[in-house]
């Protein structure tokens, strides 16, 4: 009784079977259908490789929720060269309560203004990058999964002894300040500016690095490497930034720090031409009240085998179909050839006289 069950089970399973076999005696292989067969094995053979390849590949994700962390700091990260004497210059930070941000943070270092044609090609490429950046957003995201695995993005050190006096002054350091619009300006001291004279003002500098938050080797924030030369000893520098809180998780990095927008102006202080102000820099900065988590997708694997079952059957069916159907015009061409070979011939009779 068991016997006859499975055997009532195995002809029940073959009736069912969706994928039946033929016989090698019928089937009829050609060489038409060997090349087609290569053909497509070739085409599977490269579009899975392709394929794997973007399994392999990563995309950013982009969320974005409104920020209610209020009573955080806000680091801001300082790397500024002025064309000016230490002594000359000073850096303060004053947010909209009119509170005064104490820069004791901030480090003021003698150095040369010009740089060395190593640091001047860094600088070139550093340049090339944030046009290339404007002009194609996706670069970012690349960025962002290199993290941790490039080069430095800081101005690489003097390779050679400094022997130029040393008449301009460096700015670097960090600084924390309340989530809240702020000012950040380097101006001439004022307790020595009657001792001073205008003439000594140079306001041409150099921003190496300018971020907020926390520092993230590899990401290139929109003012560093900018550089801004002027011959007038009255002229304003303006940077109005947007800060944007970001959250980002990647596979290398988990941390949160800051994107910001920045647009540049700058003009000649004359007041007796209508243009008020106060020679310096002046970097204005406000925080967006909504943030941005970046994190770093993966596609999951059975998507992938999936897309590649995809591939796969698609050619097969595809080629198997086009292989039918050119065989048939094929054939339908050689049967007219071969008809008309055998197509009987016109007789002419001749008569005799």
């Amino acid at each position: 009784m068991r016997r006859l069950s499975r055997k009532k089970a195995l002809s029940s399973l073959k009736e069912l079977d969706a994928f039946p076999k033929v016989s090698e005696s019928y089937v009829e292989t050609s060489a038409s259908g060997g090349t087609v067969s290569l053909i497509a094995f070739s085409g599977m053979a490269i579009l899975a490789l392709l394929e794997f390849f973007v399994y392999r590949d990563t995309w950013m994700k982009y969320e974005y929720e409104v920020d209610k962390d209020f009573s955080s700091k806000l680091r801001i990260n300082i790397d500024i060269t002025v064309a000016m004497k230490c002594q000359h210059v000073g850096a303060d930070i004053l947010d909209l309560a009119e509170t005064m941000i104490t820069s004791s943070g901030l480090q003021y270092e003698p150095t040369i203004f010009e740089l060395t044609p190593q640091q001047r090609q860094w600088q070139r490429t550093l340049l090339l990058i944030q046009s290339r950046m404007k002009e194609e957003h996706a670069l970012q995201e690349v960025l962002y999964k290199a993290l941790l695995k490039g080069g430095p993005t800081a101005l690489p050190p003097r390779s050679d002894a400094a022997v130029e006096p040393l008449v301009a002054c460096r700015i670097h350091g960090h600084a924390y300040v309340n989530k809240v619009a702020g000012n950040l300006h380097i101006t001439g001291h004022a307790h020595i500016a009657a001792f001073v004279s205008h003439e000594m003002y140079n306001f041409s500098h150099r921003i190496d690095h300018l971020s907020f938050g926390e520092e993230i080797p590899g990401i290139i924030n929109p003012l560093d490497g900018t550089e801004k030369i002027t011959l007038n000893d009255n002229q304003m520098f303006q940077y109005f930034i947007t800060v944007v809180p970001t959250r980002l998780n990647t596979y290398t990095v988990s941390a949160d720090t800051h994107q910001f927008s920045v647009t540049e102006r700058a003009r000649v202080i004359n007041h007796a031409a209508g243009s008020h102000g106060v020679s310096g820099i002046f970097v204005k900065y406000d925080t967006s009240s909504l943030m941005v988590t970046v994190s770093e997708q993966h596609m999951p694997l059975w998507q992938f085998l999936v897309r590649l079952c995809g591939i796969i059957g698609g050619i097969f069916s595809t080629t198997g179909m086009l292989h039918g159907l050119i065989g048939f015009c094929f054939h339908v061409i050689c049967c007219h050839l071969k008809l008309g070979i055998y197509r009987p011939r016109e007789v002419r009779m001749y008569r005799f006289s």
